[in-house]
């Protein structure tokens, strides 16, 4: 199998350096599956072309526990993982151009960073979607593609074409990111990956696909594919992608607060309340999927930070997208726990401030005082933070009438003197203290959006 890669313009020879292969040498390296063989045709100044050749060891390919799950008699013997792009291919990249794939040059780093004029040539890469697949895949990174299907047999027209390519993509890049878009895709066309799939591959996936991947429109399809088809790991890897997006948000946000990002902005303001308090300690109640907690382990040095919810699939998600993160410098500081907010539970207790962000909507009016009193009696905290939305500003929202609820879970919706009621009688009671502030711009006659209290004891 090949692959081509040409640096177009001038100092092309450049390529050689990024490569950290000399354009003058044959290069050879030996793989577990084979040998890899890294070649300059010519390298002029203003085109330098490299190929790397992998070839496969044919009888390490029969005696691979893939081979012998070949689903048809001589399915061992008669194949195309030699020729055609694949899983070697993409552990050839990275096993001999590693320095580029990786953004290392020691003899010229700032070639590193340089974008360059470049193609990539695959002359037969597998793609049962035909072209309209391959710009899915390919186009949203912003390549030209020039692709031709090869046909069945040359000498029997009728039979049609194949589903692999003739591939060439060009585009003005650096040779990390080429790479690292080669490293991840040509795997996602390969159904039958010569390796074991686990958890390291969300490593590499991640890694390789951290600046593009997120806001690529095929990703989930190009994780599921990577990861062959493990639910597991494929859902691990999407939560971890985007756990923090303005987007990912929204999808839990009321549908009438989407063009405020009220959502977003509870979330901000309620961590730089806990920020200016510097606690040793922090506790968000009914912490969901973990969006406040991805801001407070984010922006702040707080040492100990617990969510707790009821939900064990919220608790799963954050967990995957928290804690399990490969990169994630936050494992140590985190703690999850499931767990109910009208029980008395001992774990709630020693911390210094405690979170309830839109929570106390979700639960039947009863259920308040049995809340009130693990909060506000048991957990004890020094601080507390409530918010909750405001019902009179929901005149405002489009297509809302008066009294009418913004989702369709909460169980009541408060003015702002309701809140204030409720708020000053809960703090009374537990010798607590409280402010309140407007959350989202004011209304003359309707107030804020949303509204905070802040309990201090």
């Amino acid at each position: 199998m090949l692959l081509s890669l040409t640096n177009h313009g001038p100092n092309a020879s450049d390529l050689g350096y990024l490569l950290h292969k000399h354009p003058a040498n044959v290069h050879t390296s030996t793989l577990a599956f084979g040998e890899a063989t890294v070649f300059y045709p010519d390298s002029p100044e203003e085109e330098c072309t490299a190929v790397l050749l992998v070839e496969i060891n044919p009888i390490d390919l029969v005696r691979s526990k893939g081979a012998r799950q070949a689903n048809w008699a001589l399915g061992q013997y008669v194949n195309d993982r030699p020729f055609v792009a694949s899983s070697f291919l993409s552990t050839a990249i990275s096993r001999v151009f590693g320095t580029a794939l990786n953004g290392t040059c020691q003899k010229h780093p700032e070639l590193v960073d340089q974008e360059l004029d470049l193609t990539a040539h695959l002359p037969a890469f597998p793609a049962p979607g035909g072209q309209a697949q391959l710009e899915r895949l390919f186009a949203p990174l912003g390549y030209k593609i020039t692709c031709q299907a090869t046909p069945l047999d040359p000498n029997f027209p009728d039979w049609g074409e194949s589903h692999y390519h003739d591939l060439t993509l060009r585009k003005t890049c650096t040779l990390q990111s080429l790479l690292q878009h080669l490293f991840v895709l040509i795997p996602v066309f390969d159904r039958q990956k010569h390796y074991w799939v686990g958890q390291e591959e969300i490593e590499k996936l991640l890694s390789k696909g951290e600046d593009w991947l997120q806001d690529h429109p095929e990703r989930d399809w190009i994780v599921t594919r990577y990861l062959k088809f493990q639910r597991g790991l494929t859902r691990q890897a999407l939560a971890q992608l985007a756990p923090e997006t303005d987007d990912s948000e929204a999808e839990e946000e009321p549908e009438v607060e989407k063009k405020i990002s009220l959502h977003s902005l509870r979330l901000d303001r309620v961590t730089d309340i806990v920020k200016s308090l510097t606690p040793a300690s922090v506790l968000d109640l009914g912490c969901g999927e973990g969006k406040l907690l991805y801001r407070l382990l984010k922006n702040t040095s707080i040492p100990k930070i617990t969510g707790m919810d009821v939900d064990s699939r919220s608790l799963e998600i954050a967990q995957e997208r928290l804690i399990t993160r490969p990169r994630g410098k936050y494992d140590k500081r985190l703690t999850l726990i499931q767990g109910s907010l009208i029980y008395r539970d001992a774990r709630l207790a020693g911390h210094d401030i405690a979170t309830l962000v839109e929570v106390i909507e979700h639960l039947d009016p009863p259920r308040l005082e049995a809340l009130s009193r693990v909060v506000f009696e048991c957990a004890r905290p020094s601080h507390i933070i409530v918010t909750t939305p405001n019902i009179e500003y929901n005149v405002l929202f489009e297509g809302m009438n008066p009294g009418q609820l913004r989702h369709r879970d909460h169980r009541f919706e408060w003015t702002r003197a309701e809140f204030e009621t409720w708020a000053h009688k809960v703090a009374k009671t537990h010798n607590y203290q409280v402010t309140f502030e407007p959350l989202g711009e004011e209304h003359p006659d309707h107030g804020a959006p949303s509204q905070i209290a802040h309990f201090s004891r």
